[in-house]
């Protein structure tokens, strides 16, 4: 059996790039001209991506980005797959990498303790430690660690609100030890520091996220349970990053719910359960039209791009 074919490499970094901007068109014409796709932010905060290509192209790409001596040591998770995860490549600028939308929050100088995938179970197996999922409702619904509080936000920028809400103050004044965890790292190094600013001393995160844990520890060690979302084609993965079992919505670009596909407001590349009351007749009919063409490529075995549907959730990546 051939080996699959497709690298597909997330990578991030949080590191001050004053000339962001002027980044964009270099690393746009690059991954074009390797035929690598995906998604590459960039702000003054510094770099998050997730891009997908032949592997010598992605590695092409990242090689170029570490010349730079600011990226030096940028560190990139990889996993394989047999289709192609992306059909477009982009390259946007942003106010931050991942939005959070508190000012004067730094990663770079503020961050909580790293632990290793190797620690993490011991870590959070600790009576005393909070353990807090940073991730969105529907992420989590599909799978977590055993024993971890769910936020229940709809996007990161909600995390804050929940902290000052939560019993996250602690109990008769005193700050609890938490551990924060995300899929790849970058949303826990933004909610630590956040912590940390709110006079938090003991706040640790997985370090590389889910993607690492699972590709790093063995099933029977593991006190993950369920699958990890990601925000490419695969759109779930396991143990040993292995594509997961879970379907896509293509209108929401949410993980299915379990029966979704029997439910009367499931139409493919349309609407689910989720997302059905969300969008107006035109949206659904737009959408309807762009599942037509999309069949017909597929008969006709075409790559079919399309429009951008509406979505309700923010633009891959999150890491």
């Amino acid at each position: 059996m051939a080996s699959p074919a497709y690298l597909t490499a997330a990578f991030y970094k949080f590191v001050d790039l004053p000339d962001y901007a002027q980044r964009r068109d270099p690393l746009l014409v690059l991954c074009e001209s390797r035929n690598v796709k995906g998604m590459i932010l960039l702000a003054r905060e510094g770099i998050n991506s997730t891009i997908a290509g032949l592997p010598d192209d992605v590695h092409a790409v990242l090689a170029h980005l570490r010349a730079d001596p600011l990226l030096a040591d940028l560190q990139h998770k990889e996993s394989f797959s047999e289709k192609a995860p992306f059909y477009r490549m982009k390259v946007r600028l942003k106010k931050e990498i991942v939005t959070m939308q508190v000012p004067g929050i730094s990663p770079i100088h503020m961050a909580g303790t790293y632990v290793k995938p190797q620690d993490w179970n011991t870590l959070i197996s600790d009576p005393d430690v909070v353990v807090v999922d940073t991730r969105n409702d529907y992420e989590i619904e599909i799978g977590t660690f055993a024993g971890a509080v769910d936020p229940k936000i709809k996007s990161f920028a909600e995390l804050p609100a929940w902290v000052e809400q939560s019993e996250l103050l602690g109990r008769a004044g005193k700050k609890p030890k938490v551990a924060m965890f995300c899929t790849g790292g970058i949303r826990c190094e933004k909610s630590t520091a956040y912590l940390r600013q709110r006079g938090y001393d003991e706040v640790y995160h997985l370090e590389g996220g889910i993607l690492k844990y699972l590709e790093t520890i063995p099933p029977e060690q593991s006190l993950w349970q369920g699958e990890c979302f990601v925000f490419d084609e695969r759109v779930s993965v396991g143990h040993g990053l292995v594509p997961g079992q879970h379907g896509l919505c293509r209108a929401c670009r949410q993980p299915l719910e379990d029966g979704a596909q029997e439910s009367p407001l499931f139409e493919a590349g349309v609407s689910c359960p989720r997302c059905h009351a969300h969008t107006s007749d035109i949206q659904k009919a737009s959408a309807r039209e762009r599942q037509r063409q999309w069949e017909l490529a597929k008969r006709r075995q075409m790559v079919h791009i399309g429009a951008t549907l509406p979505q309700t959730t923010s633009s891959m990546p999150k890491s």
